[in-house]
């Protein structure tokens, strides 16, 4: 008896550790793997204009970017539990430092700035990933103004993965 009731608890305690070892596995730390894989990125006109590598890190709790093109940059994005928001920082080799904050919210990954003074003004960036239905996904960055008019677009990219 003192044999099964020992193995009973061994296995429970497997299984509890086995579930605390698992700290991002929330459907809302899964809504951004629609990105995961190795990517040729393209402008609307076909040009191919980039390649990006989209892995987990830190236990699956982190999706890093890796993007190569005429420059480099890396990204991590995390789900934040504390304010249920999606949190993106990017950093390149040109000193682009871009700290993003937002929802995964009607099947699209919508992330925004704080506001940033520019030359003409005040505008918060905004980047939008979405999953399309051949497989790709679209990212557009657009600059917006304060009374949400688009601005301007920085990036209008189509993933198409690797093969």
């Amino acid at each position: 008896m003192k044999l099964v009731f020992t193995a009973l608890a061994l296995s429970l305690s497997i299984s509890l550790l086995g579930q605390q070892n698992c700290a991002c596995c929330s459907e809302q730390h899964r809504q951004f793997d629609f990105w995961l894989g190795k990517w040729e990125v393209f402008n609307p006109a076909g040009k191919k204009v980039g390649e990006n590598t989209i892995t987990q890190v830190q236990g699956k709790c982190v999706l890093q970017e890796d993007w190569v093109s005429n420059q480099t940059g890396t990204s991590y994005n995390y789900y934040d539990p504390n304010d249920s928001t999606w949190n993106q920082l990017y950093l390149d080799n040109q000193g682009t430092i871009l700290a993003l904050k937002g929802k995964f919210e009607d099947h699209k990954m919508i992330l925004w700035s704080d506001k940033v003074k520019g030359q003409n003004g005040e505008y918060r960036n905004r980047i939008i990933w979405q999953l399309l239905p051949d497989g790709s996904v679209s990212q557009k960055w657009d600059i917006v103004a304060l009374n949400g008019q688009v601005i301007s677009v920085a990036f209008d990219g189509i993933y198409r993965k690797k093969k």
